[in-house]
């Protein structure tokens, strides 16, 4: 409890810090809506040509498509200074972490505050409420607890592959995060089926980078899909995405070796 009362305490000062410049802050909210909402353009263009994706509908891929946006909305709103890392290792700023008697990697997340994850999340949650209300879903109250139980698995999953991803920078040491870039984008892939990509993709999406389970087979067990038992996996992929975070990240900062003189 401590531990968490201290991250509430470092993120309300990151977010005191950013409100303080305004016009940033409505410019990122309204970037990230403009962002995610050309994308459910394209969407919806999409399925104006045709009628299914794979055998999916249009309300069911706009739920995959909103699950990814919030979770990064999450991400960005509340763990944006994993993206600090690659920076504060090249420089050594990642020194003042380390004699502070707080665990650094909740330091490093809660050190800086993505205000466009905000947009992204408002946007994102909306997209999900219409999605539910047009999808065709069986709903019952076990259902409506399974669903909070799978997002919730979900934004750990996508939270644990973004500090995963970022330790490569301990190895890197370069002032810009490429791996973690790069990570994101592949991330892109799973606001749409999974099986419009190619075997070794559907793969390497399920198991290297399990980026499946922020979107894909949470939607597939709540819409009784080819993959819906595989949904149920969400919330141990996202215990094994944590450990697994946790260790790169150890491993890493045991080789940090400061900014040298």
């Amino acid at each position: 409890m401590r531990t968490a009362r201290l991250y509430v305490r470092l993120l309300g000062a990151q977010l005191r810090a950013a409100a303080q410049y305004k016009a940033d802050f409505l410019v990122m909210i309204f970037a990230a809506v403009l962002s995610q909402g050309v994308g459910l353009i394209f969407l919806a263009a999409l399925f104006a040509r045709v009628p299914h994706l794979d055998g999916w509908s249009f309300w069911l891929v706009a739920l995959m498509y909103a699950m990814v946006t919030v979770a990064e909305g999450i991400g960005s709103l509340l763990f944006e200074g994993t993206w600090r890392l690659a920076a504060m290792v090249n420089s050594g700023e990642l020194d003042y972490l380390l004699v502070r008697p707080y665990p650094v990697a909740l330091q490093l997340m809660s050190s800086a505050v993505g205000f466009n994850g905000l947009g992204n999340l408002v946007l994102g949650t909306a997209m999900i409420v219409v999605a539910l209300c047009y999808a065709p879903l069986q709903w019952s109250p076990l259902q409506g607890l399974i669903l909070v139980l799978l997002a919730g698995s979900a934004v750990v999953v996508k939270l644990a592959m973004n500090l995963a991803t970022n330790a490569a920078s301990f190895w890197l040491q370069g002032r810009n995060p490429v791996v973690a870039y790069a990570m994101h984008q592949v991330g892109e892939l799973a606001r749409y089926p999974l099986g419009i990509y190619p075997v070794g993709l559907r793969v390497v999406l399920t198991t290297v980078v399990p980026f499946a389970f922020t979107s894909y087979y949470p939607v597939s067990y709540l819409a009784d899909g080819v993959d819906a038992t595989i949904g149920l996996l969400t919330p141990a992929v996202a215990v094994a995405c944590v450990f697994i975070a946790i260790w790169v990240f150890r491993r890493g900062l045991r080789r940090y070796e400061s900014a040298g003189s």
